[in-house]
């Protein structure tokens, strides 16, 4: 070793993902790449003055954690006021928003997310029992829990001047009743937009300081990187100046979002982004919608859903889609996007067939419902398949009662995020959480890959045989997700010359029940050979100490 490493970490168990070397005991770091893997009997070969030394004891450590799909940055938007992702019926969501009113001063906004569609038991989405709990001169924005939909009351609608219905570029639109009066419930992104930007706006010290915290606390969760599916708004000021501010403890690759009626002009700006970036994030790639969801009826599938609903693409003219994805990958960005339904997977896929793959592999996110015909394609044209487990074990129930599953039908619901099939037809799978609609700790989204159920709970597991194991489970967090982002010899394993990027827990995936990795505490979290986090310990000495 020509250079002393800055910190050594020992571990009963590390699980480096390098099938030439699979399993040490202590790993040596320096200047963000790893010097040497080994065993705990080479650490006094590898040190010498100013080598940190840490004994983790009978904990295991990874390649670090890497969230496949979030928004970080958009997420701030959508997390304002009151959670309300435990409220399960109109009653519960009267009390809560009753209690929340009182004390308001006149004039103020009451706000929430995560409301859960499946709270009002198969009756129509509506801002009744909001006005039932606050009356009709309180403005009030609750964001549903896929981010696709909102519900406003009527003084919210007023004050964004909404009074019927309007035309988008999208497949969006301000749900009115059978008289033209607005119901309350906006569906896809244009039209939530019309209210939200009647909303209060958050200075930009705040934003900052909640994204920083944000990060922290994924960061506190193992995870070391994350794939952002936007980059709109601000996102490129707080984020350059985290980084500039040395408070950017995880990597992020950003992908700013593509719309439908998107001109060349702006895909040429959109090209031009990608070459941002700072020391620990960068923008590579697009973000694309062909669909929306099955919860909202917006998704695009072969047939009609139950209520005659989600027939129709987020894009008019698909075939806009088709060119705007042409035209981007001729100029080397990835594509990613966002397929839910069965018919959008398969446009999808068409398309990418005919697209060439540069130096990233183009990817699709969720696929929530697809025929065994389209597993297959993955492999065969080395397109990336990104799930988030938790949206099943979350939002889908075993017995098919819940508003999903209703909406489908049994045939098309018992085909649905086929992880198992996809890792079995040997396609790249990576996970995620697509946080804030769902939960960001990948400890319990590990669990949930592998029981197909809630961590923690005695559900019955929803589709058991699309469980994944627990190896294939952290592949899609490590290994798989470096080659996903193109970094296959740059990150994903613990090696000499890959990034120093690894997580340390108290348990080991790979051999524990998964509920309890799910409760498993996360010791230490390094990005570029730094620890950006560690639980509990807080004098390195107490363990094997610093070498003077």
């Amino acid at each position: 070793m020509t250079s002393r490493p800055t910190l050594v970490l020992a571990a009963d168990t590390i699980h480096t993902l390098d099938p030439e070397c699979p399993r040490a005991s202590a790993v040596a770091l320096r200047d963000g790449l790893v010097l040497a893997v080994g065993e705990r009997a080479d650490i006094p070969d590898w040190t010498g003055p100013g080598s940190e030394v840490l004994d983790l004891g009978a904990a295991t450590i990874t390649p670090g954690l890497v969230d496949g799909h979030s928004h970080p940055v958009m997420g701030l938007d959508l997390t304002v006021g009151l959670d309300l992702s435990g409220v399960a019926t109109p009653a519960e969501l009267r009390s809560v928003l009753a209690r929340a009113v009182s004390g308001l001063g006149r004039g103020d906004w009451v706000r929430g997310w995560g409301l859960d569609p499946n709270c009002f038991e198969g009756a129509p989405i509506t801002a009744a029992p909001v006005v039932e709990a606050v009356g009709p001169d309180v403005p009030v924005f609750l964001n549903l829990f896929d981010a696709h939909s909102a519900l406003a009351s009527p003084a919210a609608l007023a004050r964004a001047g909404v009074h019927g219905a309007r035309p988008f570029a999208s497949g969006a639109s301000i749900v009115c009743d059978a008289d033209g009066v607005p119901t309350g419930h906006l569906l896809e992104m244009e039209a939530v937009n019309v209210v939200a930007a009647a909303l209060p706006a958050e200075s930009r010290p705040e934003r900052r300081a909640r994204l920083r915290d944000l990060l922290r606390a994924m960061a506190s969760t193992g995870l070391t990187a994350g794939n952002a599916m936007d980059f709109e708004k601000d996102s490129h000021d707080l984020v350059r100046d985290l980084d500039a501010a040395g408070e950017l403890p995880m990597r992020w690759r950003f992908a700013p979002f593509v719309s439908p009626g998107v001109s060349l002009a702006h895909l040429a700006g959109v090209v031009e982004q990608q070459r941002l970036g700072g020391r620990r994030w960068s923008v590579d790639g697009a973000k694309f919608m062909i669909d929306g969801t099955i919860d909202g009826g917006t998704a695009w599938l072969d047939e009609a859903d139950t209520h005659g609903e989600s027939t129709t693409p987020f894009w008019p003219d698909p075939a806009e889609y088709r060119a705007a994805v042409a035209e981007l990958s001729a100029h080397g960005v990835p594509v990613v996007t966002h397929a839910i339904g069965d018919a959008g997977i398969r446009y999808v896929l068409d398309t990418l067939a005919s697209t060439p793959r540069g130096r990233v592999p183009h990817r699709i996110e969720h696929l929530e419902t697809m025929p065994s015909d389209l597993v297959a394609r993955f492999r065969a044209l080395d397109v990336t398949a990104s799930m988030q487990p938790t949206h099943c074990t979350h939002y889908t129930r075993a017995d098919q009662t819940d508003n999903w599953s209703q909406r489908l039908g049994r045939e098309r619901a018992e085909r649905a995020f086929r992880c198992g099939d996809l890792v079995r037809a040997g396609a790249r799978l990576v996970l995620g959480s697509d946080w804030p609609i769902a939960p960001y700790d990948p400890r319990r989204i590990v669990a949930d890959a592998q029981t197909r159920r809630r961590s923690g709970t005695s559900d019955e597991p929803v589709l058991p045989g699309q469980a994944v194991s627990a190896a294939d489970a952290l592949a899609g967090y490590t290994h798989r997700a470096a080659l996903a982002a193109g970094l296959g010899g740059v990150a994903g394993q613990l090696r000499p010359g890959l990034r120093a990027d690894l997580t340390a827990y108290a348990l080991d995936p790979l051999l524990v029940d998964p509920d309890e990795f799910a409760e498993a505490p996360c010791l230490l979290t390094v990005v570029d050979s730094e620890i950006v986090h560690r639980d509990g310990i807080t004098d390195p000495t107490q363990l094997v100490g610093s070498h003077a």
